[in-house]
C-alpha cells in the first residue's frame, strides 16, 4: 500500500517572478537563481507521476545534472514544479508489474528519471517497470548509490576500453577530472582491475587521496594538455577515460598509442573537437562516446552485476560524503563551483513515526 504522503526536495517557480517556464540551459549566476526556489516539502502520494512500480527510496545521489535541475534549467527540466535526482535505490512498496513484487530491492539510474520525470530526491518515486534494475545480491542500496550514474558511466568507459583490447599490460591509462564522481570511480575500477592509472586533477591538495584510491601517479592538467596544432604527439597512453572534453581530449587522442582507445563522457572544458583524423588513420586510435541514460537493459544489468562482483573495489567507500535532503542545497552550490571531491550520497531514510510505513 502506498503511504498517503511523502517528503521530497522540490524545485518550484518563484512566485515573485513572472516566468512560468524552466530556466535556459546556460548555468545560472547568482543574480538569476531567484527565478526558482527549492525546499523540502511534504506532498500527497496522489501527486506521484504515472508508472508501474512505486519505490520507497533509501538513497539517492548528487550529479552535475541534478544541480542543473535544481536550478530549473530547461535543458534538463521540462516543467516545474520538479523533483531532481537521476539516481535512486530502494524497496518496492507497490507494483502493477509482474516482474516486481512488494519488498524487492531495486535501483534506477538514467532514462528520464530526475529530468522529465520526478526523481530520486524523494521518499517515494513511481517509475515504469522497464527502467528498474533488481539490486544485485552483493550490493547494498547505499553502495548502489555510491556508484549511481557516475559509477555506471565509469564502468561503461572501462568496458569500452576492454572491448577495444586495451589491457593492463599495454601501459598507462589516463583518467581526467579524477576527483569528480565519474573520474574518482574510474580510478578505483581501473586500479582494481590491474591497470596503471594516471589521475589528472587541478586540485593539488587531493593528490594523496587519489593515490589512496589506486592511482599510480597524479599529474596536473597542464602536463596532459598540448595546445599546439601538431596532428600527432608522442605515443604515450594505452588509453584514457576523459570526463572533461575540450583541449585535453584533443591532446589525449593525439598522444594515444597504436590501437589505443579514449572514451569521452563529459564536456565541462568544451564541446568542440578541433583536430585532424591522423590519430584514427595512422594509429588506429578509437574514440568511444559514453551515453549512460539510454543504455540497453541487457548491458545495463551486466554492468551492475560486474560492479557488484568482480569489479567492486575494496575502497568503494572512500571519497564519499553522505548528506540529507535538507543538506543538499549546500552540496549543489559546491558541485556547481567545482568543489566536490568524489561522490555525494543522499540518505533519504525510512519514516516510521507519522504514518507507520517502513
Amino acid at each position: 500500500m502506498t503511504p498517503p504522503n511523502f517528503r521530497s526536495l522540490m524545485v518550484e517557480q518563484n512566485p515573485s517572478t513572472e516566468s512560468t517556464t524552466p530556466q535556459s540551459s546556460t548555468p545560472q549566476s547568482k543574480s538569476n537563481q531567484s527565478t526558482t526556489r527549492a525546499s523540502v516539502v511534504t506532498l500527497g502520494s496522489d501527486r506521484l507521476p504515472e508508472g508501474d512500480v512505486t519505490i520507497q527510496v533509501a538513497y539517492s545521489s548528487l550529479n552535475y545534472k541534478d544541480a542543473l535541475a535544481y536550478q530549473g534549467h530547461r535543458g534538463v527540466v521540462k516543467k516545474l514544479p520538479h523533483i531532481p535526482g537521476i539516481d535512486a535505490a530502494g524497496t518496492v512498496i507497490d507494483s502493477r508489474s509482474e516482474h516486481y513484487r512488494k519488498g524487492d530491492q531495486v535501483l534506477v539510474t538514467g532514462y528520464d528519471l530526475g529530468q522529465g520525470h520526478w526523481g530520486g530526491w524523494s521518499e517515494l518515486i513511481r517509475v515504469p517497470a522497464d527502467w528498474i534494475v533488481p539490486l544485485p545480491n552483493s550490493l547494498s542500496l547505499r553502495e548502489a548509490m555510491i556508484y549511481g550514474t557516475a559509477g555506471f558511466t565509469a564502468a561503461q568507459s572501462v568496458m569500452a576500453l576492454q572491448r577495444n583490447d586495451v589491457s593492463p599490460n599495454m601501459g598507462e591509462v589516463v583518467v581526467t577530472g579524477a576527483t569528480g564522481g565519474v573520474g574518482s570511480l574510474a580510478v578505483q575500477l581501473l586500479s582494481h582491475l590491474g591497470y596503471e592509472v594516471v589521475a589528472v586533477t587541478g586540485k593539488t591538495e587531493q593528490h594523496e587521496a587519489l593515490l589512496a584510491c589506486g592511482a599510480k601517479r597524479v599529474v596536473g592538467r597542464a602536463e596532459i594538455t598540448d595546445d599546439s596544432t601538431r596532428p600527432l604527439l608522442s605515443a604515450t597512453w594505452a588509453g584514457a577515460i576523459d570526463t572533461v572534453g575540450g583541449p585535453m581530449l584533443q591532446t589525449l587522442l593525439r598522444s594515444t598509442v597504436y590501437g589505443g582507445c579514449v572514451t569521452a563522457c563529459g564536456l565541462v572544458a568544451g564541446a568542440d573537437l578541433s583536430m585532424t583524423v591522423y590519430p584514427f588513420l595512422l594509429r588506429g586510435v578509437s574514440l568511444c562516446g559514453i551515453a549512460s541514460a539510454d543504455c540497453p537493459m541487457a548491458r545495463r544489468r551486466q554492468i551492475w552485476e560486474l560492479l557488484a562482483e568482480t569489479w567492486k573495489p575494496n575502497n568503494l567507500d572512500s571519497l564519499v560524503t553522505e548528506v540529507s535532503l535538507e543538506q543538499l542545497p549546500e552540496q549543489v552550490e559546491r558541485i556547481l563551483a567545482g568543489q566536490i571531491v568524489g561522490r555525494v550520497v543522499v540518505k533519504i531514510g525510512y519514516r516510521t513515526s507519522d504514518n507507520g510505513w517502513k
